[in-house]
């Protein structure tokens, strides 16, 4: 890096990625700040730069003496132990700034020497305070994913005809004739776990009333009148519960009731054409149930206005997913075991990364918001006047 690089990196200021110290002489403050860099997706501290980016420069001797104490704070005060790089760069009078490159972490989480997990918030950290946020952790490294959680529902609480259905259409296999091969069987689909709960996929696919075992995973939907929400006013609403084929249906009925039907030359008796075509949110209801993030415990919401459709689910993009990668296709398996069942037939479900292409090639005018800061991620599909 030449200094004209390290200047014109550190003009733009410190941030998630970015991160300032004039001077270092603590392991234990700097393994903190290594941790929290490899628990997100790593980054870079410049040392001899204050907190007003102005460039103070560190002596030859402080040099060997950061480097000696980095060593330390990465092999032996963050676990597990992190392989660092640093690069010294000498800028004007003969001063040096050392840049501290922290690698995305492939063995998450990682926390000091006294136990505490950090994260990276903005140009600061903080510490790991919910469980919600320690098992996300584990999900961004393929080491755990919410659809494997337990859920407080025995096996008891399996829709017994859904799953004989299933079993018969997608397996042809018998269902089991004892309890305990049923649990057996289930533990081994990874719709039950070893404490001899659902899983939470197994809830939300196979169980009795999955609404009274998890009352927040439904669809929340309102047809507002206008382009605005409203406290109380509306033409119509409803939300819809039971698993997932249920929910993806009636969401689909709801918003077909709600569009225009277009003669498009058709007879006077005839239905008519929905003003935007219905594969369009088959498949984007399908992403929303399918991958929205399930540590959230809050509904889906639906919203119909005059000029456009938007479906809310909770939980950004995960890891370095962008709306631009997804129109191209690209995809992130958030709940692997949801994946695996929804495209074994229970919902219309093509192929992993093809739904979102497949709704554009339908209706190209769909905005993708991912908003990182409230968790959340919105698909707006705009409706077109109806007589255009």
């Amino acid at each position: 890096m030449t200094p004209e690089e390290l200047y014109s990196m550190i003009s733009a200021g410190g941030d998630s990625h970015r991160q300032f110290k004039q001077d270092i002489t603590n392991a234990d403050a700097l393994a903190a700040e290594m941790a929290a860099f490899a628990n997100a997706k790593g980054g870079t501290i410049f040392i001899g730069v204050a907190d007003d980016s102005s460039v103070i420069g560190l002596s030859l001797k402080d040099v060997g003496r950061i480097n000696q104490l980095i060593s330390n704070s990465a092999s032996q005060h963050v676990n597990c132990p992190l392989t660092v790089k640093t690069e010294n760069i000498c800028i004007d009078n003969e001063r040096i700034v050392i840049v501290l490159t922290v690698p995305k972490g492939q063995d998450k989480p990682y926390f000091d020497k006294n136990g505490v997990i950090w994260l990276k918030t903005g140009a600061d950290k903080r510490r790991v305070n919910s469980r919600e946020e320690l098992c996300r952790l584990f999900q961004s490294v393929d080491q755990f994913h919410a659809d494997e959680l337990p859920a407080k529902a025995g096996i008891e609480k399996l829709d017994t005809l859904r799953f004989r259905n299933f079993l018969h259409k997608v397996y042809d296999i018998p269902y089991p004739e004892s309890e305990e091969e049923l649990l057996t069987l289930l533990q081994n689909m990874n719709l039950a776990t070893e404490s001899g709960k659902l899983s939470l996929a197994g809830v939300l696919l196979f169980a009795e009333r999955p609404e009274w075992i998890k009352p927040q995973f439904i669809i929340k939907a309102i047809r507002y009148p206008g382009n605005e929400i409203h406290i109380s006013r509306y033409l119509d609403t409803e939300d819809f519960t039971g698993t997932f084929p249920e929910i993806f249906e009636g969401a689909m009925a709801f918003i077909m009731r709600n569009l225009h039907k277009v003669q498009a030359g058709q007879s006077v008796n005839a239905p008519g054409i929905p003003e935007i075509s219905p594969v369009v949110f088959e498949e984007l209801l399908v992403n929303a149930l399918v991958h929205r993030d399930y540590f959230i415990s809050a509904p889906i919401r639906l919203f119909i206005f005059d000029n456009r459709i938007e479906i809310i689910s909770p939980g950004h993009l995960p890891d370095n997913l962008t709306v631009a990668k997804i129109r191209a296709g690209n995809s992130n398996i958030r709940n692997p075991i949801l994946v695996s069942y929804t495209a074994k037939g229970l919902l219309p479900y093509r192929g992993l990364g093809s739904g979102i292409k497949r709704a554009l090639g339908k209706w190209p005018d769909i905005d993708f918001i991912d908003e990182r800061d409230k968790n959340l991620f919105t698909v707006i599909v705009h409706r077109k006047n109806a007589i255009e």
